[in-house]
């Protein structure tokens, strides 16, 4: 690992799951990181508290979506391992640790995730948890150094996304016309993937996803009509379905 990881956190409307995403990154992260939270136009006092609270910030005027708050911290980021955390996503003890030491135990490794309790593919896990207190004792157990518990994959999903910054100096930003959000991932994956780097997903990592909690609100009628809609954007770019890539290594949930 290189010096700093940068934790970009674009948010919604959601300074109720942001404040314990905050709170569980300063309680269990063991290594050099910067937290940027990037506000969709937030009315619930999501820049008030960011102010608070010390972090950096980008406070936009308007919702523009996932990808576009992304790269918006991306570009401000000074770290060398860069990570995109979904602000309804709570860590554990040494995630992060066991996550840089995947990144880099070859040079080739460009993107890794861990695995959670809600997601598609190979990250769905089974876990036995009902409450905050319970999920930390179960990551505890969880998360230990067993390098055994990498596989490589052809996804990773964005929930909490931990890259090189050297893959972003090859493959550029997110594909911003996969906002509000959707196959932005993946779209990443695969250009990361063309550039010759593999992914691994961090089976010793186990962190918690409360599920897609701003799109649902912001799509209540339309959640899944936005997800087919990127798909098919996904495939007219690369003439490739990516569904492909979720049964390919056996990866389906």
């Amino acid at each position: 690992m290189n010096g700093v990881t940068s934790i970009i956190i674009p948010t919604y409307n959601g300074l109720h799951l942001l404040r314990t995403c905050i709170e569980h990154i300063r309680l269990y992260t063991e290594v050099p990181y910067e937290i940027i939270v990037v506000d969709n136009g937030s009315k619930d006092g999501t820049g008030e508290y960011c102010v608070r609270e010390k972090l950096r910030l980008v406070s936009l005027p308007v919702n523009t979506g996932f990808p576009i708050a992304c790269n918006y911290g991306l570009r401000l980021a000074s770290g060398e391992q860069l990570l995109l955390l979904n602000n309804d996503v709570f860590v554990s003890p040494r995630w992060l640790t066991h996550m840089n030491q995947a990144l880099y135990s070859a040079d080739n490794i460009g993107i890794v995730g861990p695995v959670t309790n809600y997601a598609s593919g190979i990250q769905q896990v089974k876990v036995g948890y009902a409450d905050r207190t319970a999920y930390i004792q179960e990551a505890e157990r969880w998360n230990t150094a067993n390098p055994a518990q990498w596989q490589e994959v052809n996804r990773i999903v964005g929930l909490c996304y931990l890259f090189k910054r050297t893959v972003m100096n090859e493959i550029g930003l997110l594909d911003e016309t996969f906002s509000p959000g959707h196959y932005e991932d993946d779209d990443y994956c695969y250009r990361a993937r063309l550039a010759g780097y593999k992914l691994l997903v961090t089976g010793n990592v186990l962190v918690h996803h409360e599920g897609s909690a701003s799109f649902r609100s912001r799509f209540p009628g339309g959640f899944q009509e936005l997800i087919e809609r990127n798909r098919r954007r996904f495939v007219e770019k690369w003439n490739v379905d990516p569904l492909q890539f979720i049964v390919e290594r056996g990866d389906a949930s």
